[in-house]
């Protein structure tokens, strides 16, 4: 395939657009960091706004309620999951794509080490939080089951295997969190994650029926 030089296929993002992603992420920096600390219900949408620097008014354009800078933020989650799945070479094994892809969100909070522990701790001890983060699990579940399905070896129409798969790997994932928020630090997200798939691979390569080469 030829490439004119000088061309991108990116789309074109405009200064508007820059600013506007950069106001949304300091809000939900800023929401996430002062939730954590103080709790889900002792912060208010004021606190938020006058941390990140920008006024209530500006806060409602973003999001509408503290609640939904959460789900916003488990959304990208997802998001950053299937992505990766969706580029992961075709060859590799099924056990390595899926743990390459959960580990993009694990691999973000390893990098934010105490920042991101709270905000999990939070997202798993808030009642409204976890039903919310839940919810949004069930639709990652399905995002990477299409995105399993359509690597080569699947019958899509006819196999469990994409559907079963993804719901392994995601186990996995929130395995990790609970066991990674309920610990003392001396566990890292790596390590958890690494050995909840040393679990699941056998299974998830073995029903794959050995149809990739080993990465």
């Amino acid at each position: 395939m030829e490439y004119r030089e000088g061309v991108s296929s990116r789309p074109v993002v405009t200064m508007a657009q820059r600013k506007r992603q950069l106001v949304s992420d300091e809000l939900t920096e800023s929401a996430l960091q002062l939730l954590a600390l103080k709790g889900f219900d002792a912060v208010t949408i004021d606190e938020i706004a006058t941390a990140a620097g920008v006024s209530k008014r500006t806060f409602f354009r973003y999001f509408a309620s503290k609640e939904d800078v959460v789900v916003q933020f488990l959304a990208d989650m997802g998001t950053g999951i299937r992505a990766e799945l969706a580029a992961r070479p075709d060859e590799e094994r099924p056990s390595v794509a899926l743990l390459r892809a959960v580990w993009v969100p694990l691999g973000e909070c390893a990098d934010h080490g105490d920042r991101a522990l709270r905000v999990v701790r939070l997202i798993l001890g808030t009642p409204a939080l976890h039903a919310r983060f839940l919810e949004r699990q069930a639709q990652w579940r399905d995002d990477l089951a299409r995105e399993v399905a359509r690597r080569p070896g699947t019958d899509a129409a006819a196999d469990l295997y994409p559907e079963m798969a993804a719901g392994m790997a995601l186990n996995a994932f929130d395995a990790v969190l609970h066991r990674w928020s309920a610990g003392d630090g001396k566990e890292s997200p790596a390590e958890l994650l690494d050995r909840a798939f040393a679990v699941i691979a056998p299974a998830l390569d073995a029903a794959s029926g050995g149809r990739r080469e080993p990465s």
